[in-house]
């Protein structure tokens, strides 16, 4: 894979970093990631796998911009309100660069989809905000051999880890008893801004991770990070 003269000054930063460059750029560009959800946790997601070059970036989301949404999902706008939120991805993406092939998903993840979906990428990452469609596209990503990325905010506090084959599943962190009534939401509780900005960057940087083979991937473990208080923690499980 040959780069251009306006890719190599785009990926400048990239192709001079020791153990990245030319190689680790060019794994990017053969790649192909779904973002599922194109909210909080994935508008940093989108932004930095996009800018990166990831030479197939599917986005899946089945709603619409709203205003109450830009308080955190910052690739949207206030000229995008109404605007489905994988076109509004897809066009913040492009301009941002036009050599990432995104390849937009409007549609409702489902049982009758997701095996779609989850089979035609090497790498998937959930930010999603309900237990229901995550142990879905958790269970097609076991199931399809599929490394998942996935993040979870709440208030002040999030957590991120990687579910990988070979590695322990999503049941072995979640209860299989656990539900959506359980949680609090988002509309209830409210979230920090920032806090997906933290959380979502870290999941684009476990993809890249897996990606290029850089470092130690969060498989078997999870970071979780303390907004208020500033602390990352981490456990094994």
């Amino acid at each position: 894979m040959v780069f251009s003269p306006e890719e190599s000054r785009r990926y400048a930063r990239h192709l001079v970093l020791k153990g990245m460059g030319g190689g680790g750029q060019q794994a990017l560009q053969r790649a192909r990631v779904l973002v599922v959800g194109a909210g909080g946790l994935g508008s940093p997601v989108i932004a930095y796998l996009a800018g990166a070059g990831v030479g197939a970036l599917g986005i899946v989301d089945h709603d619409s911009v709203s205003l109450s949404n830009l308080q955190r999902q910052v690739i949207h706008t206030t000229a995008g309100i109404g605007t489905g939120k994988v076109a509004s991805a897809a066009a913040f993406a492009t301009a941002l660069n036009p050599h990432a092939g995104i390849v937009p998903h409007a549609e409702r993840v489902d049982g009758s989809n997701v095996d779609r979906l989850v089979g035609a990428y090497d790498l998937v990452l959930d930010g999603t905000d309900n237990l229901v469609t995550r142990r879905l596209v958790a269970a097609a990503a076991e199931r399809l051999g599929k490394p998942l990325v996935s993040g979870a905010v709440s208030m002040f506090d999030g957590q991120v880890t990687v579910f990988a084959p070979g590695g322990p599943g999503f049941t072995a962190l979640y209860p299989d008893d656990a539900s959506d009534d359980d949680l609090p939401s988002c509309e209830a509780t409210g979230i920090l801004g920032p806090l997906t900005g933290v959380i979502g960057t870290l999941m684009a940087m476990e993809a890249i991770k897996l990606i290029t083979g850089i470092g130690t991937p969060l498989i078997g473990r999870v970071l979780t990070y303390d907004g208020k208080d500033a602390r990352f923690s981490e456990f094994s499980y």
